[in-house]
C-alpha cells in the first residue's frame, strides 16, 4: 500500500477519534460522566478503534479506488437520562462530534490559505493538510445527515414533536427495526446521493481553504 494511503487512514482514524471524544466531553459538561468512567476520554486510539469502521472498511475503500473514504470509531457511551438538559442534551452531545471536525478543518484551512499566498510548505505536506481538511469536512457533514444512526438524526429529533422525533432517534430505530436497518439507510444514502454530497463538501473545502479541491 502506498505511503499516502497509510497517512490517509491515520488522518481518518484520529479524526473519528477526536469526533467521539468531543461527544464524551459534551456529555460530561452536561452532567454525564459515563464516557470518562469507561476510559473513552483519551487520545489513546486502542479504546476507540472499531475493527470494521476504523480498519477494514477504510482499507477496502482505498484498495478498490472506491472514490470516497469513510469510517468510524466505537461510539462513546453516555446516558441521556443523566444530561441536565433533557430536551436539547442529546442534540448537543450529537452535534459536538461534527463541530469538532469542522473546528479541525477550519484550523488547518488557515494554514492552507497562508501557504497559498507565500508557498513556503512542501507540496507533500500541503497535500496531506488538504486531505485532513477534506476528510474532516466530510465526516462533519456526513454525520449531520439526519439518518439513524448518524448524529444528524439526534439533532433533527430535538427540533421535532416528540411523537415524530422518537422515530429518528437511533435507539428507537434499533428497537423497531434492528441496527442493520440504520446502516442500510446510511449506505443507500452513500450509493444514491454521493455525487451531490461530494460536490457540496468540495464547495465547502474551497470556501474554507480558498483553493479548489485537488489544486
Amino acid at each position: 500500500m502506498a505511503i499516502e494511503s497509510i497517512f490517509l487512514i491515520l488522518i481518518l482514524v484520529f479524526s473519528v477519534i477526536l469526533h467521539e471524544i468531543a461527544h464524551g466531553y459534551m456529555a460530561e459538561a452536561l452532567g454525564d460522566s459515563t464516557a470518562r468512567r469507561s476510559g473513552r476520554l483519551t487520545l489513546n486510539p486502542l479504546p476507540h478503534l472499531d475493527l470494521w469502521g476504523s480498519v477494514i472498511i477504510p482499507l477496502i475503500l482505498l484498495m478498490t479506488n472506491a472514490g470516497f473514504l469513510i469510517g468510524w470509531a466505537k461510539p462513546v457511551p453516555y446516558n441521556p437520562y443523566n444530561l441536565r438538559n433533557a430536551w436539547w442534551g442529546e442534540a448537543l452531545v450529537a452535534g459536538a462530534g461534527p463541530a469538532m471536525n469542522i473546528g479541525i478543518a477550519f484550523v488547518f484551512s488557515i494554514l492552507l490559505r497562508v501557504n497559498a499566498g507565500a508557498d513556503f510548505l512542501p507540496s507533500s505536506f500541503v497535500d496531506l493538510t488538504a486531505s485532513l481538511v477534506f476528510i474532516n469536512l466530510l465526516l462533519a457533514f456526513f454525520n449531520l445527515v439526519p439518518v439513524p444512526p448518524l448524529d444528524g438524526s439526534k439533532v433533527l429529533a430535538s427540533f421535532l414533536p416528540l411523537h415524530i422525533s422518537r422515530w429518528l432517534l437511533p435507539h428507537a430505530v434499533v428497537a423497531r427495526f434492528g441496527l442493520p436497518f440504520g446502516f442500510l439507510l446510511m449506505f443507500l444514502f452513500l450509493f444514491f446521493l454521493w455525487p451531490v454530497f461530494f460536490a457540496a463538501v468540495s464547495w465547502l473545502f474551497t470556501l474554507f481553504t480558498g483553493v479548489p479541491l485537488g489544486v
